[in-house]
């Protein structure tokens, strides 16, 4: 039976609208129960966030343009749709997938153009929730919730399999539509025959060469003590370093390797796949970091290093250069800090390109995922020389802790990682099994203006404006980015109260504010952008705690700014 959009969007907005994790569950499971072969496939990646073809080009500005025209009705080429045609209701899942195949396949000169064409006719006909709900899956934006997890939930009752065997599948096969595949493929009159097959259908995904998988995350820890305490006095302790995440494949004599957002980079890191072919295995997946160093052989600033990523953020030549979301920043720092590093002129030279290891996930076509870290470790010592390994200790008591983060620090790193020696590699997940200490920066800085939320955050002002106070006093603010992480819902509603108060103008989105409001800003690190009039961006910022007690004056002054910047560089030699 086919779905369509409409009925899949009625459904995500059922789930969102309730807190009740086993309600969001029930309304997924009751579309998801009636649906079979490609439509279930094609409404359980949706929901989860996945667009099956991967990346298709489709940015802010695209969708903006798209929207205009689909609004106005503007005289421009259509290039065509959903099944070659402009559909008066909402397109089912099938022609959804046939618009995004198209969108995936056009490249060349004048590619950008038909990318708006193509998506003016998708969403002419579609209601405002169904356009939020497209345009959430084209910037990402719905993986970010809770809805993929809830999702995987749903589909493992309806396939009567355990969710941690299906999340397994799911980390190796690389999608959650080609499990859901595999699993509808197993059909049968005899249920408990059926649920056993499906069981065995999920043991069968195992690690693959070329495929990433989703890499395993860190939790916060406020201290050295607190982390150590947690893994009950006992962890292994490494350092945290500040580079380009990387999951590096080799098998013979094909390296490919992948960033944390499991996007194909190896044309950008010619060292990772020579010093990968160096190796004496042949066959292995590898979890590490790429680090740049300047001439003082120090780490260099994540944001130098990071514009030699700037293609993957942007690999299409013919594309016009597109602005970010209105929340493109706060959703994802390092997508957004992307593309001002790349404009950036005076970046630290890097003279030196190495790659550090900390995990192997396969070795010698074996899956080492399910083993416990210290087992990976010894397996990772015996793959990788010491010069491409992060330092690691296993030690038992906060001193010994300590030593080796003020260590990692003082090698101009960020700062350690602790991690229980039992614990598996649970990828994609922010466990409890590794916590990540390092020093956090704050500013009390004052709200220049706030962005109207979406999801949990509808109706709310969310998405701060964050400003730096000029040197000579509080006649001008100078910004430095945007965050509406930290802020709970009840810091929502008293916010939006009081901004709404203050407003002085509003453009679409955006509420401007007359600068009386400092709010106490957490954040790792500064970093150049000519994004912003300041010349910097906050990296990592969240919202510690309002300052009511403090005026604007009393905000933190640009160079302050300047002074954490350049502490953060570290000593000149």
């Amino acid at each position: 039976m086919s779905t369509t959009l409409a009925e899949l969007v009625q459904t995500s907005n059922a789930v969102r609208a309730t807190r009740a994790r086993l309600e969001k569950r029930a309304h997924l499971r009751a579309l998801l129960e009636r649906l079979e072969g490609e439509t279930l496939r094609l409404a359980a990646s949706y929901l989860s966030g996945e667009i099956p073809q991967g990346r298709v080009q489709v940015g802010w500005s695209v969708l903006q343009k798209a929207l205009q025209a689909a609004d106005t009705g503007d005289d421009m080429p259509l290039f065509a749709t959903v099944a070659e045609a402009a559909p008066s209701r909402s397109p089912t899942l099938e022609e959804l997938d046939a618009t995004f195949a198209k969108l995936h396949a056009l490249a060349g000169p004048g590619s950008a153009q038909r990318r708006v064409g193509v998506l003016r006719v998708l969403l002419e006909p579609l209601d405002e929730a169904q356009r939020a709900f497209v345009q959430g899956l084209f910037l990402g934006e719905l993986r970010q919730g809770a809805l993929r997890a809830i999702a995987q939930e749903a589909l493992a009752e309806r396939f009567a399999v355990e969710i941690d065997a299906l999340r397994r599948a799911v980390m190796f096969a690389g999608s959650l539509g080609e499990v859901v595949r595999a699993l509808d493929a197993v059909r049968g009159d005899d249920a408990e025959a059926t649920c056993l097959q499906r069981g065995e259908v999920l043991l069968g995904f195992e690690p693959r060469h070329g495929v990433p998988i989703e890499p395993m995350l860190a939790a916060n820890a406020d201290d050295v003590e607190t982390a150590l305490a947690s893994f009950g006095g006992r962890a292994a302790v490494e350092w945290k370093l500040d580079g380009v995440r990387v999951q590096v494949h080799r098998h013979e004599d094909d390296v490919r390797v992948f960033s944390r957002r499991l996007r194909d980079v190896t044309a950008l890191v010619p060292e990772t796949v020579e010093a990968a072919l160096g190796l004496s295995d042949h066959n292995f997946i590898l979890d590490g970091e790429v680090i740049g160093f300047d001439a003082r052989g120090r780490p260099a600033p994540f944001q130098d290093f990071m514009s030699r990523f700037s293609r993957e953020a942007d690999p299409d030549p013919d594309r016009d250069e597109e602005p970010t979301s209105p929340n493109e920043a706060a959703r994802d720092p390092d997508a957004a800090a992307d593309d001002a590093r790349a404009r950036d002129g005076d970046a630290v030279p890097i003279v030196r390109v190495e790659t550090w290891y900390f995990d192997v996930l396969q070795r010698d076509g074996r899956s080492c995922v399910d083993d416990p870290y210290f087992e990976r470790r010894t397996a990772l010592e015996a793959l990788v020389p010491e010069t491409q390994r992060v330092p690691q200790e296993a030690v038992d008591d906060v001193k010994s802790a300590a030593r080796i983060f003020d260590a990692a620090r003082a090698a101009g790193h960020e700062g350690i990682v602790v991690k229980q020696l039992e614990a598996p590699y649970t990828a994609g997940r922010r466990g409890s099994a590794w916590c990540k200490v390092k020093p956090a920066e704050t500013l009390d800085l004052v709200i220049l203006a706030a962005e109207w939320g979406h999801g949990r955050r509808q109706g709310f002002l969310s998405n701060l404006h964050l400003g730096a106070r000029d040197d000579d006093g509080p006649e001008r603010f100078y910004m430095l980015g945007k965050t509406f992480k930290g802020l709970t819902d009840v810091m929502l509603q008293e916010m939006t109260d009081d901004l709404l108060e203050l407003a002085t103008r509003r453009d679409e989105h955006v509420v401007h504010v007359r600068p009386e409001r400092v709010v106490e800003i957490a954040f790792d690190a500064v970093q150049r952008s000519r994004r912003y009039d300041s010349g910097f961006a906050l990296r990592f910022a969240r919202v510690k705690r309002f300052r009511p007690d403090k005026a604007p004056g009393d905000a933190n002054t640009l160079a302050d700014v300047q002074r954490v910047f350049e502490r953060q560089r570290g000593p000149v030699e």
